[in-house]
């Protein structure tokens, strides 16, 4: 969804500089940045506009864009864990992918809760559980801002991307 925070993910893993702001709809057009792991793996990360609920019908910009990321290897589906229905946010963005067709309701998703730096441990703990609920796997709980969880996802992409399976959160730091 929009302002789930995947411009700043992009800023804070790469050398992009996506324009970032607080409202809905800052992304405009994908953005693409390297992300290096370790000393000699890499892999291109993309952003895309936010989707919304409708977006197969025409509402909002972003499913002009999922053709963008047929070819990626995986999704990285961050939901911004402020919203007050995580799930919810979730159920939306997926059901707008499987709507779109083209295998995107198909690839590998890792799911993260992102800006946890601005929730409670109580918060953080309710809605990781909701989200993964949703799911029907365990969610990442991450902070693009401050960094938490983001080296284990850097590299478990980089092992999704290689071909590897990604390990569960409690096998990385």
């Amino acid at each position: 969804l929009p302002n789930a925070g995947k411009s700043t993910f992009l800023a804070a893993v790469t050398a992009a500089k996506p324009k970032i702001a607080d409202y809905p709809f800052t992304t405009l057009h994908p953005g693409l940045g390297v992300v290096r792991v370790g000393e000699n793996e890499s892999f291109v990360l993309a952003d895309i506009p936010g989707l919304i609920e409708g977006a197969h019908e025409g509402a909002g910009i972003g499913d002009r864009f999922l053709g963008h990321i047929e070819r990626c290897a995986a999704i990285v589906h961050l939901v911004d864990g402020t919203q007050d229905d995580v799930a919810s946010a979730w159920r939306v963005v997926r059901g707008e992918l499987s709507a779109y067709g083209g295998g995107l309701d198909e690839k590998t998703e890792v799911v993260c809760l992102n800006k946890i730096d601005a929730l409670t441990p109580e918060e953080k703990t309710k809605k990781l559980k909701a989200l993964s609920r949703a799911a029907g796997r365990p969610a990442r709980a991450i902070s693009a801002v401050s960094g938490e969880g983001v080296p284990a996802l850097l590299r478990d992409l980089m092992r999704i991307k290689s071909g590897e399976s990604a390990r569960s959160d409690d096998e990385t730091d």
